[in-house]
């Protein structure tokens, strides 16, 4: 998994650049928040020395988490002192009490304000417990205070999917002020991961206005994972308007955006950089022209002219390596080699007169590890293939990382509970143990409040509920119970949305697993940009574990391909590998996705596509089916695609 050209990731500059706001990409996340939190390090020492304050502006969320981890990592290590420093918090939930698990009280202080030494005085977060009458005041003291001591030096932003910074939704306005607002309905389905569920997010919270946001001196705005592409690009890229609150950034001298690679990719600089000017065409940056150029046309790969390189600003490209044709067809035939009904390799009395390939592979049938960062990504994400490739005799094992049992509503507890209960008294079972467990079951989720943590027995039974359904789906599809594998990774067993950090133990698991299936192929979910964090710590955890076992000899034989979960598909540049299903194949794979019961017709956390899973799973087959179809290649109802790991485990 490599990102072509990384010396076309720097800083736009010039009169006729697109980006309106000075961008700087990283190609890893964690790269980029390092480099932020120097940048407020280097101010809090300059500041120190000149005996003055510093003020920082503070963003919550996932993405400002691994600036804080490395400014405590510099107070602890290096002796960064935070004695002069000033925080102004973004915004808050209203009404929430700073105890609450969602309250951002508690996750500057359990992310930040706990592990350094900063005078609990110069904390300044809004109050989201005053009564509603107080708000309007409260709201115009934090104006004062910002400007009682000199303004915002640093402000640390994310973006939302509807643009807004801090909370400042569609509408808000260039001079918006601190003020209590109403919460767009796209913001909250996203936070109700955080609120176990979108019912129990609050409707409404106090925010800074983008006015006070522009005030301060410089303002940095990060955005991580392939979900935050095409919201990055219209603030960066496009006019400024109030429906993107972020596009007024445009405004500020001392803006700057700080993305990852995959947060970058609608930039015009990594979606077509060759319109920047020269640069290196390798065989990636080559596929990715030609495909953008044949489905901006909507033409057929082989049908691309000269003229219509020429016309698109890919003159240098058929200057270099042309004549078009040779291209066209150097393309055409590259994406018509990732087509593959044998994704493990066939086997060699399967060959047969006409075959292409001279012999079928070495090694058949072939041990096939699956990893499933949730108990149903495996059939959402790659359900065709895990047929297929049961169906062609291999041995295939699904690891499934994590319970799940977040995921799972309070009432589908009840109904088992109800079931186990009816079960033992139709059996003669020791009913008077499981109704007295039942009534605490039910006395618990009855008294239960929004976010609080489950109890050990549900907790245990929703993680039951999702195993159920896993060995129900795998069932459908073929695989045997005696090849999943219930990994229960730590990090995850929190009982809450925020996971801990991936541990040695984790790593350790996933080591194990693997030394003891020693497997041909492995497929993992290679998305970053799933709401939870969930999938990139599940993949992170793989790559390291295939890291360390790299000199293992039975290692040498281990391809590792990575799908995409039920948010994002790869780009056609990026396939490496397309299993087409048939129509048959398509039909199964949903069926095995009903078998997810919990999570079928409506899910827990739907994360920002309000459909189905299966609907969601079918329609990104058929539209890479088309995709390829539109190309010039063979009809198909639909296709999975992958990517080969480069074997880079700090690729994530």
């Amino acid at each position: 998994m490599k990102t072509e050209n990384a010396d076309i990731y720097r800083i736009s500059e010039g009169p006729d650049q697109l980006e309106r706001i000075p961008c700087q990409i990283f190609q890893l996340a964690n790269d980029a928040s390092v480099y932020v939190a120097q940048q407020i390090a280097e101010l809090i020492k300059q500041r120190t020395a000149a005996g003055k304050q510093c003020v920082l502006g503070l963003a919550t969320g996932s993405t400002p988490t691994k600036i804080y981890e490395e400014l405590i990592r510099l107070h602890h290590e290096e002796g960064l002192s935070f004695q002069n420093v000033v925080t102004f918090n973004l915004d808050e939930y209203y009404p929430m009490p700073p105890e609450e698990l969602q309250s951002y009280v508690r996750f500057m202080n359990e992310h930040l304000f706990d592990h350094i030494d900063i005078e609990p005085s110069n904390i300044h977060i809004p109050d989201g417990t005053l009564p509603e009458d107080k708000v309007h005041e409260s709201c115009w003291q934090y104006e004062e205070e910002i400007n009682n001591v000199g303004g915002i030096d640093i402000q640390i932003l994310g973006i939302g999917r509807t643009g807004h910074i801090g909370f400042n939704e569609p509408g808000s306005g260039r001079n918006s002020r601190t003020r209590l607002i109403t919460l767009d309905q796209l913001t909250r389905r996203d936070a109700a991961s955080d609120f176990f569920s979108e019912e129990n997010v609050p409707s409404r919270a106090i925010t800074m206005g983008v006015g006070t946001i522009l005030e301060a001196k410089q303002i940095y705005l990060l955005a991580f994972g392939e979900g935050k592409a095409k919201v990055i690009q219209k603030a960066v890229e496009e006019d400024i308007s109030t429906i993107v609150a972020a596009s007024f950034l445009q405004e500020h001298r001392n803006a700057r955006i700080i993305l990852d690679a995959a947060a970058s990719e609608h930039l015009t600089r990594a979606s077509s950089p060759w319109l920047f000017g020269e640069i290196a065409w390798d065989d990636t940056i080559i596929r990715k022209a030609v495909l953008w150029l044949a489905q901006k046309l909507g033409k057929a790969i082989l049908k691309l002219t000269e003229a219509d390189y020429n016309e698109e600003g890919l003159q240098d490209l058929v200057a270099n390596h042309g004549p078009a044709y040779e291209i066209n067809l150097r393309v055409f035939r590259h994406l018509q080699g990732t087509l593959t009904g044998w994704p493990a390799g066939k086997p060699r009395q399967a060959k047969l007169p006409g075959d292409r390939d001279q012999l079928g592979d070495e090694i058949f049938p072939k041990r096939i590890l699956i990893f499933s960062p949730h108990p149903d990504d495996d059939v959402i994400s790659m359900g065709g293939t895990l047929i297929r490739l049961a169906d062609q005799g291999h041995e295939v094992h699904v690891a499934y990382q994590t319970s799940g049992n977040i995921a799972v509503f309070d009432d589908d507890v009840i109904s088992f509970s109800e079931f186990a209960n009816e079960y033992n008294h139709q059996f003669g079972l020791d009913t008077s143990k499981s109704t007295q467990q039942q009534g605490e079951i039910v006395e618990f989720l009855q008294n239960k409040v929004a976010g609080q943590v489950d109890s050990e027995a549900v907790a245990q039974i929703k993680g039951m509920i999702r195993r159920i359904e896993a060995r129900a789906a795998t069932r459908s599809c073929g695989i045997p119970a005696d090849r999943l594998h219930f990994m229960g990774m730590p990090f995850y067993e929190t009982g809450r949305i925020r996971k801990k950090p991936l541990g040695d133990e984790d790593i350790q698991i996933t080591i194990d697993l693997l030394n003891s299936i020693q497997p041909h192929q492995v497929y993992a979910a290679g998305d970053l940009s799933d709401p939870h964090g969930t999938h990139r710590t599940c993949l992170s955890a793989i790559l390291q574990a295939c890291d360390r076992l790299k000199g293992e000899d039975w290692y040498q034989q281990c391809v590792v391909w990575l799908y995409r979960g039920a948010w994002q598909e790869w780009s056609p540049y990026q396939i490496e590998m397309a299993v087409p299903l048939s129509p048959r194949e398509l039909l199964r794979k949903r069926t095995a996705i009903f078998k997810h019961e919990s999570q079928k017709d409506r899910a827990l956390f739907p994360g920002p596509d309000p459909r189905e899973f299966w609907q969601r799973a079918e329609d990104r087959n058929t539209a890479t089916a088309e995709v390829y179809d539109k190309l010039g290649l063979a009809e198909y109802e639909g296709i999975e695609a992958f990517v080969k790991w480069d074997g880079d485990a700090s690729s994530v």
